[in-house]
C-alpha cells in the first residue's frame, strides 16, 4: 500500500529512466549502510519454505522468483535487490567495453497496458567495472547471474570474442551466466540465435567456460536467453542446437517487438515490450521448449508475470524457475511476497507438495 499509494505516483511523474536510476541508486546506498539490508529484508524479504525452495544448476534458490536482467545493469545494487524477496537475480546486460547505449528517451511506460517499452541498447560501464564492483561485494543472500552481451560496434562474426571476454573477466564473480542474443535493441544481435551462427557461437562460449572452470577449479552454469518473436520451425532448430551445445538451460523469453492488443499512445515507440502483453506468448514458448526437449533443458520463465497464478502457469508449462521485471515497477517490492504466497496456494490446491512436481505438468 505504501508503494502503490505514495511511492508509485511520485515515481510515475518522473521520467522513467530517471526513476530507474533513483531506485538503483537508492538500493546501492542502502546496501552500503550497516544493518540497512536487514531492515529491507524484514520489510519485504521472503522466508524460505520447503515447498518452493529449488535446487537447480548445482545452486540453491530459497524462492523460485528472480529478478530479470536490465534493472541492475552494472551490479551496483546487488545487496539491496537481494534483500527484497528475490530468490536470485540477473545483473547486466554487460559488454566487454562500456558503452552509452541508444539515444534518450529510450524507456517508456504504458500504464493502461501494464507494460514497458525499452530501447536502452546495452548501456553499461563494461565488464571490468562490474568485476571490480562484484569483487568487493559482501556475502550474498541469493545466487547472482551475470547476463553478457556483445558491444554494438562488434560485427556478428566477431561476437564470440566479446562473450568470451566477458566470461574471462567475470567468471570468478558470477554464480551462473546468461548469454543474451535476443535483445531487439542491438542491431543484428538476434541473428545469432539461428542455425550455424548459434551453433558456432555456443561452441566458442562453452570452450571458454570449460577453460575458466579448469583455471578456477569451479564449474558454473550458463544459460541462453531467447526471443519470443520466432517461428515454430526457428524455435525447434534453436532448441536442438541448445541441447547439443551443452548449455545448462534456457531463459524464455526476452522482450517482444509485437504490439498486438496495445492501446497506449506510447505503443508506437520502437524497442522491446515487456509486461502483461508478453505473458501468453512467453508461456507458449516455454511450453514448446519443454515439449521439444522432453523436459531435459531446464527453463527459467520470464515475461508478464505479475501474480502467483502467472508464475504457476509458466511452471506448469515447463519452467523450473521464473523471473520478473515489469511487475516490480508497477507493483513495488511487496510483489515477491504476494507471488510467493499465491504460488503456495496454487500448489496446495493441486495437491503438490513441492514445486518440482508441477514443472511441465501441462504436458502429462
Amino acid at each position: 500500500m505504501l508503494y502503490r499509494n505514495i511511492a508509485k505516483p511520485l515515481f510515475f511523474k518522473i521520467d522513467p529512466e530517471k526513476a530507474h536510476h533513483l531506485v538503483v541508486g537508492g538500493l546501492h546506498t542502502v546496501g552500503s549502510i550497516p544493518g540497512a539490508t536487514h531492515a529491507l529484508n524484514s520489510l519485504w524479504g521472503v522466508k524460505e519454505t520447503s515447498d518452493l525452495a529449488v535446487d537447480l544448476f548445482g545452486l540453491h534458490f530459497h524462492s523460485p522468483v528472480g529478478l530479470a536482467a536490465g534493472l541492475d545493469k552494472n551490479a551496483a545494487s546487488v545487496e539491496g535487490f537481494s534483500s527484497i524477496g528475490f530468490g536470485f537475480m540477473e545483473v547486466g546486460t554487460v559488454t566487454p567495453k562500456g558503452q552509452p547505449g541508444n539515444e534518450q528517451p529510450r524507456l517508456f511506460r504504458l500504464p493502461s497496458d501494464e507494460a514497458l517499452i525499452n530501447r536502452m541498447g546495452f548501456n553499461n560501464e563494461g565488464a571490468e567495472a562490474m568485476a571490480r564492483r562484484l569483487s568487493t561485494s559482501r556475502s550474498r543472500r541469493i545466487p547472482v547471474a551475470i547476463n553478457i552481451g556483445k558491444n554494438k560496434d562488434t560485427p556478428n562474426e566477431e561476437a564470440y570474442m566479446d562473450y568470451q571476454k566477458c566470461i574471462r573477466t567475470l567468471y570468478p564473480y558470477g554464480d551462473f551466466f546468461v548469454v543474451n542474443i535476443s535483445s531487439p535493441n542491438t542491431p543484428d544481435l538476434r541473428n545469432l540465435q539461428y542455425g550455424n551462427d548459434l551453433s558456432s557461437l555456443l561452441g566458442f562460449i562453452m570452450e571458454e567456460m570449460k577453460a575458466q572452470s579448469i583455471k578456477h577449479g569451479a564449474t558454473k552454469p550458463i544459460l541462453v536467453k531467447i526471443a519470443p518473436d520466432v517461428s515454430d520451425i526457428e524455435l525447434e532448430s534453436m532448441i536442438d542446437v541448445l541441447e547439443s551445445s551443452g548449455v545448462s538451460g534456457v531463459i524464455g523469453t526476452n522482450t517482444t517487438l509485437s504490439r498486438e492488443g496495445l492501446n497506449h499512445q506510447s505503443a508506437k515507440e520502437s524497442g522491446g515490450l515487456s509486461g502483461k502483453p508478453l505473458r501468453s506468448r512467453s508461456t507458449e514458448i516455454i511450453s514448446r521448449i519443454y515439449k521439444r526437449s522432453h523436459g531435459r533443458l531446464p527453463i527459467i520463465g520470464s515475461g508478464g508475470i505479475f501474480t502467483g497464478k502467472d508464475a504457476y502457469e509458466k511452471i506448469k508449462a515447463g519452467a523450473s524457475l521464473v523471473e520478473i521485471y515489469t511487475a516490480l515497477i508497477y507493483e513495488g517490492p511487496d510483489v515477491n511476497r504476494r507471488i510467493h504466497a499465491e504460488l503456495r496456494k496454487c500448489l496446495q490446491q493441486d495437491g503438490f507438495k513441492h514445486i518440482s512436481e508441477a514443472v511441465g505438468v501441462d504436458h502429462n
